[in-house]
């Protein structure tokens, strides 16, 4: 999956928009909460970092089954966030489930009024 088709993918969220909090890295909000973290769009090994999982230990399941293509997120993994490669071994439906259960997960913690539909 290329960095373009997972923006895309993000980007048709319900409520999803495309934030630049730092300079010349994206992310995808939905509400005010940040679900994807897309990086540098110049980075030449394109990833996207997504919560993995309520723990550490649940998201630690990735990086056992792709040991290569996830790592923990810097500065936020300890919270269940994992970097995983978009151009590694993950295939795409895993890749874009990742993106759901972490836009599910985000969207649930979302005050009811910031909720897409709300």
């Amino acid at each position: 999956m290329t960095r373009e088709e997972m923006l895309a993918y993000c980007l048709g969220k319900p409520g999803a928009w495309l934030d630049q909090p730092w300079e010349g890295d994206e992310v995808v909000k939905v509400g005010s909460r940040i679900f994807a973290f897309l990086g540098s769009v110049d980075g030449d090994d394109p990833t996207v970092g997504v919560k993995c999982g309520p723990s550490r230990e649940i998201a630690d399941e990735w990086l056992h089954r792709h040991p290569g293509d996830a790592r923990p997120s810097p500065y936020i993994g300890r919270s269940g966030w994992n970097t995983l490669r978009l151009a590694g071994g993950i295939d795409d439906e895993e890749l874009t489930e990742a993106v759901d259960g972490s836009y599910d997960a985000v969207v649930a913690k979302l005050p009811k009024r910031e909720r897409p539909g709300a």
